[in-house]
């Protein structure tokens, strides 16, 4: 995104605004005294607190889209793409949809009261912000509810026309706008149509034109102006330009070819009261959320919902991975588990063949599931070859781990990873995984075996169970730790260390509760063939388990 910065002198200030600017002036000195003492009260609360942590809050206070492209439904998912809490004051029900707005329904004044009070008076937010304001009486309400209970900022999304056109507010509300409401925003962010008719009709058609309207809804009262300027037909780039009263600061992005833009300007303004309730400035709000907005567009300019001319896009810049993922994986299952290959990049150099030949001949023997070990190989590389490795495995629904390293497994999107007792706590690799990847961990214990399970894993390794060249100095359980650790365990458990075609039996005859599958390194990749030593080990795997269910 590029912007610049151009002062310019103010035009001396008209009389019929000096009284409503010391008005306006006293309010602000108000506002920021009352602020600062309910900071340093909420500072003392938090240290009251023991540890409790306050996250930055923003009001929004709109109409509801049923489509969930715009209004409140736009704010709640901008609000938390950018890691802020979002509550809401409902001031309309609309019924509409890609193809338009087909009916509005305008929530009772007094209503919208008791939804303000409510969330004001005890949840304390930082920044509210508006958009869709159908009535001059909730104009009123908000404004006398602004003055009783104080925040840090106000965003003003003046919604009176949407981004496709529809009238969402007649002309009749436009002066309690100017008159009202302007006057106390920190920042008003009107598109074209909206600083018109803010300004009485005059037609917008330039830069020039839209700093000139800026300057003009500036005089009106509120501390900042942010004109945006997609619609603009005479520009080639995205043109937003902001007046602060001083300097002009314009906003200049290449244009994205997409018609998923439904919503844009509200997750705009309500990106930019994001950023003010983590305390940026209005010029890194608006540079911060412009880019926000641009990069889900980008995103999104391919995603199809619905059947219009104009598609909302995506808040959080998941939905199109997802919708790849969902037809490409399916959800981890115990029984993945059953032949669980362990590559070696050491072995495979040994026998001369590639990691992909190697992860390739392991999946078509009959491995299940696949996890990537390196122990030697440096970032750049160990990633390129998660890559391959995920590519292969995903092209046969197999799933695919990293062990141990979690910058790895985020940047070659991986299924999961596994990690051992003294790496990563499975606790806080859930929080950085989300809840939809694969964890495994490395268990000796029952006592592993539950915090496992309370940390949210998704399987135990168990071992090891015999001797193994492949790790030093590693404790074995024996086949009697491993049946102790699966009595105990409420997670599905795989067997590892020094299983092979000699023992395997052995290990899986133990028909214990829990026990899926066996995890081996050497009997598969220090080997010529790995394709039929899996294939043989399979078979092996296949014949103890019918064995067992006999047996039962």
């Amino acid at each position: 995104m590029g912007y610049y910065c151009c002062s310019q002198a103010l035009h001396s200030t008209p009389i019929h605004h000096q009284f409503r600017h010391s008005i306006v002036r006293d309010f602000r000195k108000s506002r920021v005294l009352n602020s600062k003492a309910m900071q340093r009260e909420e500072e003392r609360n938090h240290s009251a607190a023991s540890g409790k942590v306050r996250v930055p809050h923003v009001l929004t206070v709109a109409g509801s889209d049923s489509g969930a492209g715009a209004g409140i439904q736009a704010d709640l998912k901008a609000c938390a793409a950018r890691g802020v809490y979002c509550s809401t004051v409902i001031t309309a029900v609309t019924a509409q949809n890609t193809l338009g707005v087909q009916g509005v329904n305008v929530v009772a004044d007094d209503f919208v009261g008791e939804q303000l009070k409510s969330v004001l008076s005890d949840m304390h937010p930082d920044v509210v912000k508006t958009g869709m304001l159908p009535s001059p009486g909730i104009v009123k309400i908000l404004c006398r509810s602004l003055k009783e209970f104080q925040v840090r900022a106000l965003v003003v999304d003046p919604v009176m026309v949407s981004t496709s056109g529809d009238v969402l507010a007649g002309p009749i509300i436009l002066d309690s706008f100017r008159e009202e409401l302007l006057p106390m925003a920190d920042i008003v962010t009107p598109n074209l149509r909206e600083a018109s008719a803010l300004l009485g009709g005059i037609p917008l058609e330039s830069v020039a034109d839209m700093r000139s309207a800026a300057k003009s809804i500036h005089d009106i009262g509120p501390r900042n102006v942010l004109v945006k300027g997609g619609d603009l037909p005479a520009s080639s780039d995205a043109v937003d330009v902001l007046f602060d009263g001083k300097d002009f600061y314009e906003f200049r992005s290449s244009r994205i070819k997409t018609s998923n833009t439904h919503g844009t300007g509200c997750s705009l303004a309500s990106s930019i009261a994001a950023e003010l309730a983590r305390g940026s400035s209005v010029f890194f709000a608006v540079k911060t959320a412009k880019r926000y907005v641009e990069t889900a567009l980008d995103y999104s300019r391919d995603i199809l919902i619905g059947g219009g001319s104009q598609g909302p896009f995506d808040h959080l810049m998941k939905l199109k991975n997802n919708a790849v993922n969902l037809q490409a994986r399916r959800p981890f299952e115990p029984r993945d588990l059953l032949l669980y290959a362990v590559t070696d990049s050491r072995m495979n150099k040994r026998w001369g063949r590639s990691i992909s030949d190697a992860v390739k001949a392991a999946i078509e023997g009959g491995a299940t599931i696949v996890q990537l070990r390196e122990k030697d190989a440096d970032t750049r590389d160990f990633l390129e070859a998660a890559k391959t490795c995920l590519e292969i495995c995903s092209s046969h629904n197999v799933p695919f781990l990293i062990n141990d390293r979690i910058d790895i497994a985020l940047a070659c999107d991986a299924d999961g990873i596994h990690v051992g007792q003294s790496d990563m706590p499975v606790r806080v690799a859930r929080s950085i995984l989300g809840p939809d990847k694969i964890i495994g961990i490395s268990c000796k214990t029952p006592q592993h075996a539950e915090k496992a399970w309370i940390d949210g894993a998704d399987y135990i390794g168990c071992g090891g169970v015999f001797p193994t060249n492949t790790k030093e100095n590693n404790i074995t359980v024996g086949l009697d730790g491993l049946r102790t650790v699966c009595i105990g365990s409420n997670l599905p458990v795989v067997a590892i260390g020094g299983i092979g075609i000699s023992n395997v039996g052995r290990v899986m005859e133990l028909g214990v509760p829990n026990l899926e599958g066996v995890a081996v390194v050497s009997a598969l990749f220090d080997r010529e063939s790995v394709l039929n030593e899996t294939r043989v080990l399979r078979e092996a795997i296949m014949d103890s388990v019918r064995a067992v269910k006999q047996r039962i």
